[in-house]
């Protein structure tokens, strides 16, 4: 995964065909969002895959890429999130959407002013745009992004969460420039649990004997 173009092109099409089934599974309107993050983070491994063909640079795939990584992740997961809780839950989940919606209008801002440069490091592609306060918006991102999953109370989100988690660590230490393509693709190929989980959505979504849908 990220370490070349075609790692890149084979992640994004199996996360791809991964999002595809998790929305065909999607039985709950709420459910949706949180259900086609697969399809995003696959679609985004595609587009990272033309950036290694191109040998990095500042074009529009890098502009993309770097639209979907930095302002659209920390705003979308914490509504997904939202959208699919419990209505007991997402009183708790209501502030990381707030830090995740403010965290997403400061990057948004940053690529509205600055140059993205995406620049091939051996088997890893590192993403350099400047930002201002990086450890600030590095935490507001990841606790908007890991914050509303490890909070959720469902099994399989708090599972996906604490996996993101540690590929976060784990990727920090290992590639700390290239952390957010690192990352990225950890946290696409661990879309296979939003599969189970709408799967599991469904399932407890169905009719009851008398008929009637269970309750959310």
């Amino acid at each position: 995964m990220c370490w070349s173009a075609t790692a890149d092109l084979v992640a994004g099409a199996a996360v791809t065909a991964v999002g595809a089934a998790a929305v065909a599974a999607v039985r709950r309107p709420g459910d949706l969002p949180l259900a086609a993050l697969p399809l995003l983070l696959g679609a985004h491994q595609l587009i990272e895959a033309a950036i290694w063909r191109a040998d990095g640079g500042t074009g529009p795939a890098t502009v993309a890429w770097a639209v979907i990584a930095l302002p659209l992740l920390p705003f979308w997961v914490p509504l997904g999130v939202l959208c699919a809780a419990r209505p007991g839950t997402r009183r708790r989940l209501l502030p990381l959407l707030v830090l995740g919606t403010a965290t997403a209008a400061a990057l948004t801002q940053v690529l509205l002013t600055r140059t993205v440069r995406a620049e091939v490091r051996g088997h890893t592609m590192a993403y350099a745009i400047g930002l201002p306060y990086p450890h600030l918006l590095l935490a507001g991102y990841l606790l908007a992004t890991l914050g509303p999953l490890l909070l959720s109370r469902d099994r399989l989100l708090v599972l996906l969460g604490a996996l993101a988690s540690a590929g976060a660590l784990v990727c920090g230490l290992l590639w700390r420039l290239e952390f957010i393509s690192t990352w990225c693709a950890f946290a696409a190929l661990c879309s296979v649990v939003l599969l189970a989980w709408a799967r599991g959505r469904r399932r407890t979504s169905g009719p009851r004997q008398d008929g009637h849908p269970v309750p959310p």
